[in-house]
């Protein structure tokens, strides 16, 4: 089942469309979803599809070959095959896609030199559609597409694929009233092989127990699994992924939690921020020469799995490991649902608004939404340009928000900026109370759930 990725499929299509030769590289986190992209944007025109091994150079090079020219046959060297390519790309349009191009690098060091040169002098001139694709996030960025490699400034496209939205994670379970669609998209996030896990027809603790507590499942050693790909020393970074995941936000606080040398700790931070495991998160109203400093701002998990994963399962492996998945889904899982649901609505009432605010329909072009907070003040959702502010508060509970919340975030907001005109958005999953309905007016916006009826 292919799901979503309209603006992708878009790109990719302009990418074919054009009467230029292009080179693009498309990589993201493994299970992101690339190859299925791929195949999809292209299944209906002239294309090569290989995917690389982990294998030598000269069983790569056979493999290729065999996918080119048929069972059997094989180019001597790397020249020939681009040169045929080319030859055939000056007669027609074709896609040559080198899916996990990282395995083949490895096995050939010389290969991106090669490319560079049959580039500059052949393939630049015809009809090829070039796209190199790979998972190794911090090979791609680090290798491919830094300054010392010879494909630098080759390319005519670098594309970094994300999850799917909240809309498109919809899509996945039509079954599914918006309640569960929050909790599995908090869970899983965006990711298309994790999706796929699930079911609509089977409830949240049944998915729960089955498709992540479940030893044997793919998602019960996915994250175990990706991060031995990548790091170095994983129960290190597990300790630290793992305190954040729990709440320690702040770099004293997970020194504190883990007793790293912090000097050590804000290197270790840094490799799983360029990882894209976790991020650091700052108030939408700080200035850029103040997220220097790797004391300020707080760190969090960026991947909704991730989190998941460390908060509920990591913890409780030797329990699960003897089959208690019933027991932890119970005891520790059900009882922090709510809150854990709690900030995924946040996360999508931001966007959902930030999505609307970029169409033609708002009147003020709202350069930075996010979160703010201040000492004791948070605010969910703030916005602002030239003294025109948006400020929102998300209330994931199982009661109706009434006028207290309306006048504490008004509070928040007159004590702490200078503005001309406010907008105020409350986002609510049980309603609002009869009092604060009476009592709005054109600045104040009530929204329940995710009925954004203003889009």
């Amino acid at each position: 089942m292919f799901v979503g990725r309209k603006k992708e499929l878009e790109y990719l299509n302009e990418l074919y469309i054009s009467a230029f030769a292009e080179f693009l590289t498309l990589y993201g986190r493994r299970r992101i979803g690339k190859t299925e992209l791929l195949r999809q944007a292209f299944k209906d025109v002239n294309h090569i599809f290989y995917s690389a091994r982990e294998c030598t150079d000269y069983e790569q090079l056979t493999s290729i070959s065999e996918k080119i020219l048929g069972k059997g046959r094989r180019f001597e060297q790397w020249e020939g095959l681009f040169e045929h390519i080319g030859s055939v790309a000056e007669k027609e349009k074709i896609v040559l896609i080198l899916d996990e191009f990282p395995y083949m690098v490895k096995g050939n060091p010389g290969l991106p030199s090669l490319i560079q040169n049959m580039w500059d002098h052949q393939l630049r001139y015809t009809q090829l559609k070039l796209i190199i694709c790979g998972s190794s996030m911090s090979f791609i960025e680090k290798e491919i597409l830094s300054e010392k490699n010879p494909l630098y400034g080759r390319m005519t496209g670098i594309y970094k694929l994300g999850e799917l939205t909240f809309d498109e994670v919809r899509d996945f379970f039509p079954a599914y009233d918006d309640e569960e669609t929050l909790m599995t998209y908090g869970i899983l996030g965006g990711v298309p092989h994790y999706l796929l896990q699930f079911s609509d027809k089977n409830n949240l603790k049944e998915n729960i127990c089955g498709a992540i507590l479940n030893k044997g499942r793919i998602l019960y050693s996915e994250v175990d699994f990706l991060l031995r790909q990548e790091l170095r020393e994983p129960q290190v970074y597990y300790t630290i992924i793992e305190k954040i995941a729990m709440g320690a936000t702040k770099l004293n606080e997970i020194h504190t939690k883990t007793q790293i040398d912090t000097g050590k700790l804000s290197v270790y931070l840094k490799n799983l921020i360029e990882l894209g495991i976790i991020e650091r998160e700052y108030p939408v109203t700080e200035k850029v020469k103040a997220r220097i400093n790797p004391r300020t701002g707080l760190y969090r998990v960026s991947t909704s799995y991730f989190e998941f994963w460390f908060r509920f399962v990591f913890p409780n492996l030797s329990e699960l490991e003897e089959g208690l998945a019933e027991e932890i889904y119970e005891d520790e899982i059900e009882p922090n649902l709510s809150d854990y649901a709690g900030k995924i609505y946040e996360e999508v009432c931001r966007n959902l608004l930030m999505k609307w605010i970029r169409t033609e329909k708002y009147p003020y072009r709202i350069k930075r939404l996010g979160r703010w907070w201040h000492k004791q003040d948070e605010i969910d959702i703030l916005g602002f340009t030239k003294g025109n502010y948006i400020a929102g508060e998300c209330k994931w509970r199982n009661q109706k928000t009434g006028v207290k919340v309306l006048n504490a975030l008004k509070e928040k907001v007159e004590n702490n900026f200078s503005t001309e005109k406010v907008h105020y958005y409350l986002f609510s999953k049980s309603g609002f109370t009869q009092e604060l309905l009476d009592s709005t007016d054109d600045c104040v916006h009530l929204i329940e759930k995710f009925k954004f009826t203003e889009f």
